[in-house]
């Protein structure tokens, strides 16, 4: 290779490596039967919005006992199973895809530790939560979780490509 086509292969790169676009990636959240009750959907997007996830994909569903256990499939065999599927299936969730950079560990952190009372000031759960199921919100833990949970409640017509 002389040093005008290894120069232009150089050039070419250098110029362009800023135009790659970062990893955006998609996470399923739920605004849970507890938050819709209390009136906290318009806050909990508030929120994501502000933190700079963009819905893709969003819809209010009533899941029956069967569609809970069939969400819920992953913790069958854990003591909470009967108790998250009841509360699950009470009432009525909103159901959303966001997406951003490093969404699923951002969204986490944005809604706290599981139990409410080891979450941080400031986090969804730590203002809103009552108790450790009825925790007003829930996401994805992993890019396996988000893309199973995700598939769960939305066909690829309902996700928008931003």
């Amino acid at each position: 290779m002389t040093c005008r086509e290894g120069c232009r292969k150089f050039y070419v790169f250098s110029r362009n490596w800023r135009k790659v676009k970062p990893m955006k990636e998609r996470t399923l959240s739920i605004i849970k039967p507890d938050g819709v009750a209390k009136g906290l959907i318009g806050e909990v997007l508030n929120r994501f919005e502000h933190a700079g996830f963009q819905v893709v994909a969003m819809k209010m569903v009533h899941m029956s006992k069967k569609q809970a256990e069939g969400f819920y499939a992953v913790h069958r065999e854990r003591p909470f199973f009967e108790s998250v599927t009841d509360f699950m299936s009470s009432g009525p969730s909103v159901v959303m895809v966001l997406e951003a950079e490093n969404v699923i560990s951002r969204n986490r952190e944005l809604m706290g530790a599981t139990n409410y009372k080891e979450a941080a000031e400031g986090t969804i759960r730590r203002e809103f939560a009552m108790d450790i199921e009825k925790n007003v919100v829930h996401g994805s833990d992993s890019p396996e979780t988000a893309a199973f949970e995700i598939g769960y409640f939305f066909n690829a017509l309902e996700l928008v490509r931003l």
